[in-house]
């Protein structure tokens, strides 16, 4: 029988997932494959809604029954048919934030690694105090059968103990700090924290725990109990200070009086004090909003006892190469190459076989870190408080090292987080991988990546219902000279990327402040210019969300609010009094959340309905007109327009309801008409079909019009606002912004590129200049090069990230600053003007 020629592409046909238009697209196998597009086309819903989920599917379906049934499953996609696909794994733009517990070296599992090492080819001390070199009599203790297992006996006093496993390192179990419990930090109290304002009265709220739930009473107990509500903290007389601060947990009999004059009487009100009401409520709290809330009440500090490492110091006697656990820990990843070798010199001959194997395993999960440019993060570092475009390279990295054959990856904006001199890296990663006889298909806006792929498939050519289908595929060259593509102007550089400059205010002040010691900040001043637009720029790791984020903006807010500067601040300067922070994260808490309600649209709708002569005849107030009341939802969906199917075995099934048939409101309300509009007509309308419709609307026709400026005018106004895409959300944060004057407001844009084509970077452009506009001062924490272009300002910190960054490198006009470029981001951002045409 002949041989079967392989398939060399997967045929997707009839692909309607959310917005696709019944595309059938064609995408190679074993090929580097990026999809490109507006924000919102439906990149993802071909990626992830199709390909991502028909390969994950399709494996789950050869397990057993009962495995798929625990694993949980993707839905069956909107497409008719896909062929030749491979099982498939994807990575999200943005993975889960871990716990206090991880660390970077237990997420990328190098710290196991270690732990193994120190196990094996450490040098123990005695009970005596005798150091013992390594041999292989020690590494080969844990592998001693019977009673001996694990026993070693010291050499120069005969004296037997037992041998430290790799298990015995882990800080998260029999290893960890008996004081912190592993987590390297312990909480206490802050007396500072417990009373707001010792000029204010206990009936002012001064006593900040009793605003927590269940305890706003609690000033009645202690009136009870003697103490003057009514006068200043500071004048209470010791005795009644400590009743409120430490008073007896007990019950008493109550009389609480409400704001009508009623008495109720308690006999069993239980007192907690201002200590207590934290602690107690700190047990009682689950969610993470109620945690953060309560953690204001404390500060948390390196524990004393293991000052850090997490580790029980009993296990710091234990060296591999002079060096202890903890202090290899605390080593960046750059820099454990240089412990290899020592460790490898200090070792006897006959153990150079395990060192190498052992060594061998850990550089195969170091590989990709460095090449991803992590170069600079330490073992300890912990895994909360790593960027997103950190968590996602790690992620990405643990992924790559497994060297699997014959799998579909499916990546979501790998470039987040990415200075461009990072992307080279990214990119040699992704080759890596095609050779591995894998295919790779990535959803970016990168154009450097693009460029790269040894195909393009372009979505478009709008957003929302404008978009949907394939405007465009081929080469990168091809799509260079394509007149329907997108993208092409970018990959040639015949782009229009530069903005005219709005014209900030005469005689704008300056914001100034001085940074003591901060992570690698150490006596750093920065100077940023009000009604201007700010780019902050460097690598991953330099600095950037230390300076700003975590430095600038606490300072100005505990500045306009009378309070203590953060301790790493020294001084600040600044007539600013408002800041704003955009970032990227979806809109809206959950499904029932809609751009109409996001805006005030919806409450606007309501009571203009609720006034029509129809409501009024059948007494339907601004309630019904809402699918979040039982009044106007859908009896049968309660007003989500959707209903779930738990069928055993299978994946839920999500239908329309069939009742409101995805409309969420029920009967009743849909016959009251405004103009010829029901209330579902009118949400069923993009922001564009709108405009018209209400243009003698003022209160609605003023929003419309800010949503279309911003480029938010394909939205309809009954869209699920958890559902945008980043850059969707971004914008439409900055609506009720736009309405008013910001003289005094700061926003700080926290890469605000993400998930952005280059096409929306410049409608972006449009909407800070708007800002800029209005007064404000905007600062963009950014890797983008296109709004580096466009900057009033730019401060690059470096020269790389980690201990090697911290510094300003450079400060000033960005077109000013690449004349004479001096560190990385000016030398990338000079051959990007130089392409674009913009300096020669």
């Amino acid at each position: 029988m002949a041989n079967q020629k392989q398939p060399d592409q997967i045929e997707v046909r009839g692909g309607n997932v959310h917005n696709l238009k019944n595309i059938n697209v064609n995408i190679p196998l074993n090929k580097f494959v990026a999809i490109s597009g507006p924000s919102g086309s439906g990149k993802s819903s071909l990626a992830m809604g199709i390909l991502y989920a028909e390969g994950s599917r399709r494996y789950l379906e050869a397990l057993s029954t009962y495995t798929r049934r625990r694993i949980g499953q993707t839905r069956r996609s909107k497409v008719r048919a896909v062929k030749h696909i491979p099982s498939a794994i994807a990575l999200r733009q943005r993975p889960n934030v871990p716990s206090e517990r991880s660390t970077v070296g237990s997420m990328s599992e190098i710290f196991n690694v270690v732990r193994l090492i120190f196990s094996r080819l450490g040098s123990p001390v005695c009970p005596n105090g005798h150091r013992i070199q390594p041999s292989l009599a020690i590494a080969q203790a844990m592998d001693e059968p019977g009673k001996d297992m694990g026993m070693i006996k010291c050499p120069v006093c005969g004296a037997k103990f037992m041998a430290k496993s790799a298990e015995d390192f882990a800080f998260n179990a029999g290893g960890a700090c008996p004081k912190c419990q592993g987590t390297g930090v312990v909480r206490e109290l802050d007396p500072y924290q417990i009373i707001e304002d010792e000029n204010k009265t206990i009936d002012q709220g001064t006593v900040a725990p009793w605003h927590l739930p269940g305890r706003n009473f609690m000033k009645t107990i202690a009136a009870t109990l003697g103490v003057r509500t009514d006068v200043p903290f500071k004048d209470l007389s010791k005795h009644e200070k400590e009743i409120v601060l430490h008073g007896e947990k007990k019950q008493y009999s109550v009389n609480f009086h409400t704001s009508t004059g009623r008495v109720f009487h308690a006999n069993k009100a239980l007192y907690e004090n201002a200590y207590a009401s934290v602690y107690d409520s700190l047990k009682k709290a689950k969610s993470e909003r109620a945690i953060k809330r309560i953690n204001q009440f404390f500060h948390f500090s390196t524990c004393p006892v293991c000052h850090g490492s997490r580790l029980n110091p009993k296990l710091l006697k234990q060296l591999v190469a002079g060096k202890n656990i903890a202090e290899v820990s605390n080593l960046t990843l750059g820099e454990l190459t240089n412990w290899e070798k020592a460790t490898k010199q200090q070792l006897p001959e006959n153990m150079n076989r395990m060192a190498k194997i052992l060594f061998e395993n850990l550089n195969e999960n170091l590989k990709p870190l460095l090449e991803l440019g992590l170069d600079y993060l330490t073992l300890s570092r912990s895994g909360n408080t790593l960027s997103t475009g950190e968590l996602q390279r790690i992620q990405l990295a643990k992924t790559l090292r497994t060297e699997t054959t014959g799998v579909l990856y499916v990546l979501d904006e790998p470039s987040v987080g990415l200075h461009p001199d990072n992307v080279k890296g990214l990119i040699h990663i992704f080759r890596a991988l095609i050779a591995q006889g894998n295919s790779l298909v990535v959803v970016d806006h990168e154009v450097s990546i693009i460029n790269a792929a040894d195909w393009v498939i372009e979505i478009g050519p709008g957003s929302g219902d404008a978009g949907g289908r394939v405007i465009a595929q081929g080469t990168p060259q091809a799509l260079a000279h394509d007149q329907h593509s997108l993208i092409g102007p970018f990959i040639s550089g015949q782009a229009n990327i530069l903005h005219r400059k709005v014209q900030s205010k005469p005689n704008s002040a300056m914001t100034k402040m001085h940074v003591n010691d901060y992570f690698n900040l150490h006596n750093v001043d920065v100077s940023i210019p009000n009604n201007q637009i700010t780019a902050v720029t460097g690598f991953s790791g330099a600095g950037k969300t230390s300076l700003i984020l975590d430095s600038l903006v606490p300072a100005i807010k505990a500045s306009h609010h009378h309070q203590k500067l953060p301790k790493q601040v020294s001084s600040l300067k600044t007539t600013i009094k408002n800041v704003v922070s955009v970032d990227a994260k979806p809109v809206g808490k959950n499904e029932r959340s809609t751009l109409a309600t996001y805006t005030t649209i919806m409450d606007h709708l309501r009571r203009m309905f609720a006034k029509l002569p129809a409501a009024k005849a059948n007494h339907e107030g601004a309630a019904y007109f809402s699918y979040n009341n039982k009044q106007g939802a859908c009896p049968h969906c309660g007003g989500l327009g959707t209903i779930h199917l738990d069928v055993q075995y299978l994946p839920d099934i999500e239908e329309t309801c069939p009742y409101c048939h995805g409309n969420r409101f029920n009967d009743e309300v849909q016959k009251i008409k405004w103009h010829g509009y029901s209330i579902v007509d009118l949400l069923k309308l993009s922001v564009k079909d709108a405009i018209p419709v209400f243009k003698d609307v003022p209160v609605i026709d003023h929003q419309l019009k800010i949503l279309d400026e911003i480029g938010l005018n394909y939205l309809h106004l009954g869209e699920s606002t958890p559902s945008l895409s980043g850059g969707e959300a971004q914008r439409l944060k900055l609506v009720k912004h736009l309405n008013k004057q910001q003289a005094n407001s700061l926003f700080v844009f926290d890469e605000p590129s993400v998930g952005l084509h280059p096409k929306d970077v410049q409608t972006l452009i449009g909407v800070i200049n708007k800002l800029k506009q209005k007064g404000a001062t905007i600062i963009i924490i950014t890797h983008d090069l296109d709004l580096m272009t466009n900057a009033d300002n730019l401060i690059d910190l470096g020269p790389k990230g980690g201990q090697a960054g911290g510094k300003i490198m450079a400060s000033g006009k960005p077109l000013d600053l690449i004349k004479h470029p001096n560190s990385l981001t000016l030398k990338y951002l000079n051959q990007h003007c130089r392409k674009f045409g913009i300096i020669k």
